[in-house]
């Protein structure tokens, strides 16, 4: 793709194309480096388009990863009715925990919300952002609601956002920098390695039953 031809898009079609290509360039890097190490610059070069044309579609690096957190979602929401079952709660949550470490790139943008992707962002994009997002998660809770009996709407939607919570804070520990994956080999620190579907199954069974408790 050529400057040229992304200047010539100006059908819907055409400018969605080049909207979907420059979102595969950002999960492409994104799978490669650090979020934190991926500049707008890079990602521009990667499509084959000056930064210019990239801020045509979206304004900033930070717009470019919330709308590919939102597509990774729909996608993993659309997959994941046939990796959910209905059942006990230790049953869904630990098929919700595997199915959203199977997602890394989901995993990677959740944990950078607060600390990265809502920078450098004008008021206008986090709003469509928190829009799409807060739609994702509404249809997240009502499966679930299907999935868990006696998990009434509002629980359910706050186990979501609980969801989200704890992907976020957890991922960062269950991938650690070089230096410490190599320190953590000492057996003596085997208690700070962290699986994290497994970890993350557990949280979500403590979240789950204590709503359901309620």
């Amino acid at each position: 793709m050529t400057d040229v031809d992304f200047q010539r898009a100006r059908r819907p079609e055409q400018r969605e194309a080049r909207r979907r290509a420059i979102l595969g360039a950002a999960a492409q890097l994104l799978a490669e480096a650090p979020l934190a190490e991926i500049s707008l610059r890079e990602l521009a070069r990667r499509v084959g388009l000056s930064k210019t044309n990239v801020v045509r579609y979206f304004e900033t690096r930070e717009a470019v990863f919330f709308a590919l957190l939102n597509q990774s979602v729909e996608y993993w929401l659309a997959e994941l009715p046939a990796e959910l079952p209905a059942g006990d709660p230790a049953a869904v949550t630990g098929a919700l925990a595997r199915s959203i470490a199977a997602r890394p790139l989901v995993c990677e943008l959740w944990s950078a919300l607060g600390t990265q992707l809502e920078r450098n962002i004008s008021a206008a994009a986090v709003r469509d952002f928190k829009l799409a997002n807060a739609a994702n998660q509404a249809t997240l809770a009502e499966l679930l609601g299907v999935r868990v009996e006696g998990l009434e709407p509002a629980a359910a939607r706050e186990f979501v956002a609980l969801l989200i919570v704890l992907v976020a804070g957890l991922w960062p520990f269950a991938n650690p920098s070089p230096s410490v994956t190599e320190a953590i080999r000492d057996p003596r620190l085997a208690g700070s390695r962290v699986d994290f579907a497994d970890r993350l199954g557990r949280l979500l069974y403590v979240a789950l039953t204590g709503l359901l408790a309620l």
